[in-house]
């Protein structure tokens, strides 16, 4: 190997390693701050300390840690598997049926994903509150169930489905349905997969529009609650990062739990 092809590795290696630094330290920052007493955080100790399990005591005896933790699981796997229902049935639809329109309208919906949500936050907001759902599940869910992007990712990992499945099942004399059950879903789960992790991350850490329907202390989120935390007058930071990785962890579980679907999702691996 020649000198430069050496340089070029070793420039490659560095570059690599501060991007990795850069990912990381935040989150070995929030381990760490987790195990000092707030003082501590301020004037920015970087090391473990042992504070650890006052920290969590403080957290558990300030939140109601059971409440909120079920809130944001029920939101987010209610929300996840609606989401993934009604956007994989439209990214089935408009790949697998052609009409005269049919590029005009996801063309049209593409269009809509310029408009940014806080365009849509005052009229959303009176639709959900004219119809009595203000501080209720479903005004957090209902919006997101049509995700433009997760359609149009359905919609684009659909090429790839083999069409000899569907004229095959087609001929065993299957209707449309079950051909979605018994032969879509089964051949696509590296897809479903990636778009869980993606639609479960989106509705674990919703903030702004549960902040705005969410009006009543029972029926926040730990997001919510978290955020709260560090409006306090004098903060805790150390109980405040022990809320932080706790709410972190569902995250973290789902991601490595899925991590190799996820990689072939995305990849476009249809087996």
């Amino acid at each position: 190997m020649s000198a430069v092809a050496r340089l070029r590795r070793g420039l490659v290696y560095v570059a690599l390693s501060l991007a990795a630094f850069v990912s990381i330290f935040p989150f070995y920052w929030m381990i760490v701050g987790s195990t000092n007493k707030s003082a501590d955080i301020v004037v920015g100790k970087a090391t473990p300390g042992f504070d650890l399990f006052n920290n969590v005591a403080t957290f558990f005896a300030t939140v109601d840690v059971p409440r909120v933790f079920w809130n944001s699981t029920f939101l987010a796997v209610v929300g996840t598997i609606v989401t993934l229902l009604v956007s994989s049935l439209a990214g089935y639809g408009f790949e697998m049926f052609r009409s005269r329109f049919r590029e005009r309208i996801f063309a049209l919906l593409l269009l809509l994903l310029s408009i940014p949500f806080a365009a849509l936050m005052v009229p959303l907001f009176v639709l959900v509150s004219q119809m009595k759902l203000v501080n209720t599940a479903t005004a957090v869910i209902l919006p997101g169930i049509a995700s433009i992007f997760i359609v149009f990712y359905f919609r684009q990992a659909t090429k790839a489905f083999p069409t000899e499945l569907r004229d095959a099942a087609r001929i065993d004399g299957l209707k449309e349905w079950q051909i979605f059950v018994y032969v879509y879903l089964p051949v696509m789960r590296s897809t479903y997969a990636a778009a869980t992790i993606i639609v479960f991350l989106a509705n674990w850490n919703n903030y702004l529009w549960p902040l705005i329907v969410l009006q009543t202390v029972d029926n926040k989120t730990v997001t919510l609650v978290v955020s709260a935390l560090t409006s306090a007058y004098v903060p805790d930071y150390g109980m405040i990062l022990v809320g932080t990785v706790l709410a972190t962890l569902p995250t973290l579980i789902i991601f490595f739990l899925l991590q190799r679907q996820f990689v072939e999702g995305l990849t476009g691996s249809v087996k």
